[in-house]
């Protein structure tokens, strides 16, 4: 069993209805919600505004693999819970940080680095599996298209990475080192 916890911050679900009518059981529900089809995984939902920022030490600890989602709220996630997730990313837990977590403290603490990036216009983008072999990379296709997506694109402040899943091109040329 991986016991699988999906973190969100949950606050645009309560503060846009757009959001909210998209994602009526927040990010973190619509995630759990094709990753519960495996049954080999245990998924914990968790939230910014739950108790202890939602990652009490007994789920962090018995958490496996850490999916992040945040955007607004970066400044409001304690130093304290931030180190204990560094700890535990350096100890061996999985963390897999969602679109602008690249600016989350816990993105930033963990890879030692600014977490910026270049950031554009909705265009045409392809996603390249690199690593169809890799375990994360494994049932992926070889490359997706995406009619219409937010460009994030290179330079990204990061150290390098010790293995490169995926990469992205953009219709404009722009390429992005989009999972690592």
């Amino acid at each position: 069993m991986i016991h699988v916890t999906i973190w969100n911050e949950f606050r645009h679900e309560k503060a846009e209805e757009a959001v909210r009518a998209l994602y009526p059981d927040g990010i973190h529900g619509c995630i759990a919600g094709f990753l519960s089809e495996d049954k080999e995984l245990d998924i914990t939902l968790a939230s910014l505004d739950d108790p202890d920022q939602g990652l009490p030490d007994a789920v962090l600890n018995k958490t496996d693999v850490l999916f992040w989602w945040g955007h607004m709220a970066h400044h409001e996630v304690s130093d304290e819970l931030v180190a204990k997730i560094r700890d535990r990313v350096y100890h061996g837990m999985g963390l897999i940080v969602l679109h602008s977590g690249h600016h989350s403290k816990v993105f930033r603490s963990v890879v030692g680095a600014t977490g910026n990036l270049s950031w554009g216009r909705e265009q045409k983008e392809i996603l390249w599996n690199l690593m169809p072999s890799h375990p994360i990379c494994a049932g992926i296709p070889e490359k997706i298209y995406l009619d219409s997506e937010e460009l994030y694109s290179e330079p990204f402040y990061i150290p390098a990475p010790e293995e490169l899943l995926f990469v992205s091109w953009f219709e404009d040329g722009n390429v992005f080192r989009s999972g690592m």
